[in-house]
């Protein structure tokens, strides 16, 4: 079995039921209490509407309980200016929030956003909820069932890049919850940087993660220091992976299995996909009983990609131009700043039009 965003759906169901007959549940290792959240970045679901939420700032992962376990039916979606109302609600201008992630509950199909409210090292982080109709509200952090987990060599506060960019805020780019275990991408403040962690759910201490290598195409180089922007989960006959995007635009497979503490992992590049671009989500669907990859960039559009046979791909170890896994351009999506499955047959998209505005809809899956 392939995992996809629908099998992660089916699990979560089923582990929400499982608990809820035998008394056994994610939610016994919260404790309520004021949430302390520097920031709010990447998001993804884990079972009994349990959200996982990447705090760089605060170098942690949070486990939050949402509260939200009615089952829902994940009625079409279409609210214009989505980015206007959240600020209406924040009491803020459009140009003072960022939308930073967006993750569907697999349970009420709610759709979840982390926020800054203000620009810079004094933003405030908040969660907000939108369901099917488009109504908001915030997720109330005084008093909430949550856990945490530090990242123990997560960049330093005032670590920066060669060209003065902070580091920090690269320490969690992305994370998703599989078979157990909260996989986190980003950076450490070790000298091969780049790295993935596979943290087991309930938390306990995290260890030091993995460092990852790459062969960039585009580049014509090994790199270590480049983190992985956003990655899928995906079972390779019967092994599970993880797809990893990177800046300009490698596309690399990881086996699950190789992500061990304190060691390296050298990942098998299977596609370049055109560099001056910087890959922002993605997704694994079926449709018509094939796997298909649906990627959003910054500036060469959407991409979708057959999954069928991704490890049959030779590496890619050699300075090339586009090539390996082939795709296509969706034309009719443009300006998709996040994408998240919804349903069997269709995604949710947060998309920026010509005027700025983002607007939420839901798009059959193509």
């Amino acid at each position: 079995m392939r995992l996809t965003h629908s099998t992660l759906w089916l699990v979560c169901a089923a582990l929400a039921l499982t608990s809820s007959l035998f008394g056994a549940s994610a939610l016994d290792s919260l404790s309520s209490g004021k949430l302390q959240m520097q920031s709010a970045g990447p998001l993804a679901f884990g079972p009994d509407g349990v959200l996982f939420v990447g705090d760089s700032a605060g170098a942690s992962i949070l486990a939050l309980d949402t509260g939200d376990r009615t089952p829902g039916s994940g009625g079409m979606v279409n609210v214009a200016a989505i980015n206007e109302k959240i600020a209406g609600l924040l009491g803020a201008a459009p140009d003072e929030i960022q939308v930073n992630d967006m993750a569907v509950n697999p349970i009420s199909r709610n759709t979840y956003f982390s926020v800054s409210r203000g620009r810079g090292p004094d933003a405030a982080a908040v969660i907000l909820r939108a369901d099917a109709s488009g109504k908001l509200s915030e997720l109330a952090l005084d008093s909430i069932k949550h856990s945490r987990v530090a990242l123990p060599n997560a960049p330093a506060p005032d670590a920066a890049d060669d060209r003065g960019r902070p580091l920090r805020v690269q320490s969690i780019t992305d994370l998703a919850y599989v078979d157990g275990n909260v996989i986190i991408a980003g950076l450490s403040n070790e000298e091969f940087a780049s790295n993935l962690r596979s943290i087991p759910f309930p938390f306990s201490d995290a260890d030091g993660g993995t460092s990852v290598e790459i062969f960039h195409g585009a580049h014509g180089r090994w790199e270590t220091n480049s983190p992985i922007r956003t990655f899928v989960p995906y079972e390779v006959q019967n092994e599970s992976q993880i797809l990893a995007a990177y800046t300009c635009t490698p596309l690399v497979k990881f086996p699950v299995s190789q992500l061990k503490p304190g060691t390296k992992v050298v990942g098998k590049t299977i596609a370049e996909l055109g560099n001056r671009n910087r890959p922002l989500d993605m997704i694994v669907y079926k449709k018509g009983g094939k796997d298909y990859i649906l990627m959003s960039n910054s500036s060469r559009g959407v991409m979708k990609m057959s999954a069928e046979g991704v490890d049959e791909y030779e590496a890619i170890k050699a300075k090339t131009d586009i090539t390996g896994l082939p795709y296509e351009t969706i034309d009719e999506l443009q300006g998709i700043q996040q994408l998240d499955a919804y349903n069997d047959s269709h995604a949710i998209v947060l998309a920026q039009d010509d005027g700025g505005a983002l607007n939420l809809k839901t798009i059959a899956l193509p």
